[in-house]
């Protein structure tokens, strides 16, 4: 087990820290719960980067990396949702995106076919990370942002679909 992989079972770890502070009946159990959403992202960025610097990426972390963050946003969403700080559409939409992927990833993973993030998912992840910290300032502009961010996953999506069909292509 190596320092990234370590890292995202740290990130799976926060999911039910986030769940227990945001829950609570702390005083400003918002913020302090995305901060412990914002902490993820933040090993999210490290791991990625330790592992491509130092030659450490592993199928496995390939794999679990983005599991950890779709169980991440999923469950951040769903509080949100839960609470009525956003709507349920987006919790529902995401939802049924990141199920389609995590049920294609682990089809291709059967098949040793392996997509790696790359600009489109990691930049919908931005949007996600700053319109759920918007939220906690300022809802009417935080909904505004996930719903850019909503469609930007959709956009991923497409991507995807598409490198696949490509690499179907090539190797026919």
């Amino acid at each position: 087990m190596n320092i990234p992989n370590m890292l995202t079972i740290f990130r799976l770890l926060l999911i039910p820290v986030f769940l227990v502070v945001f829950f609570s009946n702390v005083p400003n159990y918002l913020l302090y719960s995305i901060v412990v959403f914002l902490v993820a992202g933040a090993t999210d960025v490290l791991d990625g980067y330790i592992a491509r610097k130092y030659d450490m990426v592993t199928k496995w972390g390939i794999v679990l990396d983005p599991l950890a963050d779709k169980l991440m946003l999923l469950t951040v969403l769903f509080s949100l949702s839960y609470k009525g700080i956003i709507p349920y559409s987006i919790f529902i939409i995401v939802c049924s995106k990141e199920v389609l992927m995590i049920i294609s990833g682990i089809f291709l993973y059967k098949k040793d076919t392996v997509i790696p993030s790359n600009f489109f998912g990691k930049a919908s992840t931005v949007l996600f990370y700053v319109s759920i910290l918007t939220v906690a300032f300022n809802k009417n502009i935080g909904k505004i942002l996930l719903d850019i961010a909503v469609i930007s996953a959709i956009i991923a999506l497409i991507n995807y679909a598409i490198i696949y069909l490509k690499n179907q292509k090539n190797n026919n």
